[in-house]
This record gives structure tokens, sequence and C-alpha cells, in this order.
């Protein structure tokens, strides 16, 4: 596939995506990476766009540079987003430990700190925050600690892996250091790099993880 279509698939990929208004948002493609510049309203159809982006076949990386642009009128106090945060953390779902998780808001920017014991919860505050209005970034740098009692780290995600249906396990190479991951090997789609960093990250005990997955034919 060529950078010119690979440009329209992804252009059509965006205008298919109901979450984003497409028409603010240009697409450049070089050499299978693909750049985003323009705006958004949302830091939520930021995201959108940049999973739309991943799903197409023939992306090797994303250039990410979409500005959130917030209405004038959907502009709210960083106390009032703060205090929105904290609220929706603690009525989030995916057993996410609000208690341990804390919030800074400096003009629109959300940063989350604390300790977590798995990634999807880490994963669910950073989600459940960003769809609130007035966010115009999320930082999560919220940490996993690292469980007692783990073993076999390498084990359970090449069996997940394995499990998987959208991929060719034997391609993916896994190493364990601790509780971090590495991932090597090759891949024919994006989207099959981001099934195998989201399996990794689902093990118990795992606490970081370095994705060196090529995307290619």
């Amino acid at each position: 596939m060529n950078d010119h279509q690979l440009r329209q698939d992804v252009l059509d990929e965006l205008d298919f995506e109901p979450s984003v208004h497409a028409d603010h948002i240009a697409v450049g493609v070089h050499h299978g990476v693909v750049t985003l510049t323009g705006f958004v309203s949302s830091y939520g159809e930021k995201l959108a766009a940049e999973q739309a982006v991943r799903r197409v076949k023939g992306v090797k990386a994303i250039a990410e540079e979409v500005e959130v642009r917030l209405p004038s009128d959907r502009k709210l106090a960083d106390s009032e987003i703060a205090e929105r945060a904290v609220d929706i953390l603690k009525w989030s779902v995916g057993g996410v430990p609000a208690n341990r998780i804390a919030v800074k808001v400096e003009k629109g920017i959300v940063t989350l700190t604390g300790e977590v014991d798995w990634r999807y919860q880490a994963n669910e505050a950073g989600a459940a925050v960003h769809k609130l209005h007035g966010v115009a970034l999320v930082i999560n740098q919220i940490r996993v600690e690292s469980p007692a009692g783990v073993f076999e780290v390498r084990e359970k995600i090449q069996q997940a892996l394995r499990r998987n249906a959208e991929l060719d396990a034997s391609q993916i190479t896994v190493h364990t250091d601790g509780g971090k991951v590495v991932l090597g090997g090759k891949v024919h789609a994006w989207f099959e790099r981001g099934i195998a960093e989201r399996a990794a990250w689902s093990a118990p005990g795992v606490t970081d993880v370095q994705d060196n997955i090529q995307v290619g034919p």
C-alpha cells in the first residue's frame, strides 16, 4: 500500500468514526507514519481519533499533534474539574481504588498519581477522567505496584497471546525481568501490536511494558 492510498483509508476511517468530527483534522502520511494535526473539542475526541487511525491496516506509527480547543461556554474552573474527577473515580466501575489516587488540575490539564495493583485500574482511572467536560489533557502517572507472590508472568502472557484469534503468537517474543516485560517480534497491523501490549499489561505483577514489536508486511 502506498502513502496516498493509506492517507485516504485513514481519512475514510476518521469520517466513519461517529465520535470524531474529522473536518478539523488534517492527515499526512510518509512511509506508513501517519501525522494528525488540527483541533478537536474534547480530549475524548482526540483519543477516539487516534484509536480510529490505529485500526487502519498499513499504519506503522502515529505522530499525534491534534490540539484540544474547548468552547468558551464549556470551560470550567480547575477546582470544579478536580471535584468532578474525584467524584467520578469514586463511582467508577472496574474496581478503581480511588483512595489511592491523587488528582491535580492546572489549566484544564489533569495529572493522576498514586499506586494501584493492576494496570487496568490505572487505565480505567484515566479513561473515566478524560470524559469530563473541561479536561484538555490527562497525564496518567499512576504506578502499578507489583502484588506479592507473582510468578510465571512470562508464561501467562504467552498463553494469553496464543488464545487470541487475531494474533500469530509465534511471531511475538516475550522477555521478563521482575515486573518489567519486553515485547519483540513482528506483526502485520498496528492493532495487533496493541492487542499484544494489552495482553502483557493484563498479566498479574506487570509494572512496565516495553513494546518493541515492529509493524510491517
